[in-house]
């Protein structure tokens, strides 16, 4: 029985030396490994990478309003009238053509805002009219780029449509329907590359006074909440 016992403790005995000495032997590795493989930084990074700052980089994207008078005599009416089949689920725009979800555009461009007798514009169109009462070439322009940003409230849900010529050609095409008397402003040198941006706090020239003065909108020419919708799931109005 004293042997058996003797053998047991024994037993134990080596299996908790093993534990040790395996434990010793991770130990060792760990520092003799550490010592091997140190690494030291360096006091001198090898390159500099220059990256401005995001102040820096908005000042070098500033970018001067569009120059009505150059882009409209050569914009591409072919593909304006096909950048406004995304709008043709909201919007009509023949003479005497129906409100649909959005108002009627014939003639928009150079009318006078919310002028569509019988559509329910917008609150948020109704204070904006206040600020902007004409739909000039730059008003019509910062709304297509993006309604909601825009006119914050309003009910066109389109996100609107950020590509520049893009814009510039669906404005040429919506002026020949209906809106061929409002007048293309002169080239204005302000908004031709080269020309400095306005200074901070300080308005660029507005083209709609001199168009207006130039050829006044027709008297029927209804306005638009939304002059361009989106085909892709369009909500109604209320």
């Amino acid at each position: 029985m004293r042997r058996r016992g003797m053998s047991g403790d024994l037993k134990w005995n080596k299996i908790m030396g093993a534990c040790l000495g395996t434990a010793f032997a991770i130990l060792v590795v760990q520092q003799v490994s550490g010592m091997v493989y140190h690494t030291k930084q360096p006091e001198k990074m090898g390159y500099f990478v220059d990256a401005p700052d995001e102040s820096a980089a908005g000042a070098a994207e500033e970018v001067l309003p569009i120059d009505w008078g150059t882009v409209l005599p050569t914009a591409d009416l072919a593909a304006g009238e096909a950048a406004f089949a995304r709008c043709q689920a909201c919007h009509t725009v023949n003479s005497g053509g129906a409100d649909g979800i959005g108002p009627n555009l014939f003639a928009v461009v150079g009318g006078p805002a919310m002028h569509r007798a019988g559509f329910a514009y917008s609150d948020a169109m109704s204070k904006h009219k206040a600020e902007a009462p004409t739909w000039n070439y730059d008003e019509l322009d910062h709304f297509i780029n993006a309604p909601g940003r825009y006119v914050p409230g309003t009910k066109m849900s389109f996100a609107g449509i950020r590509d520049e010529k893009t814009r510039i050609n669906l404005i040429a095409w919506l002026r020949t329907q209906g809106s061929g008397g409002y007048a293309i402003p002169a080239p204005d040198p302000a908004r031709q590359p080269g020309a400095a941006a306005p200074a901070e706090g300080e308005a660029p020239a507005a083209e709609g006074d001199a168009a207006t003065e130039a050829g006044s909108a027709p008297a029927d020419a209804p306005a638009a909440d939304a002059p361009a919708t989106q085909a892709t799931n369009p909500a109604p109005q209320a």
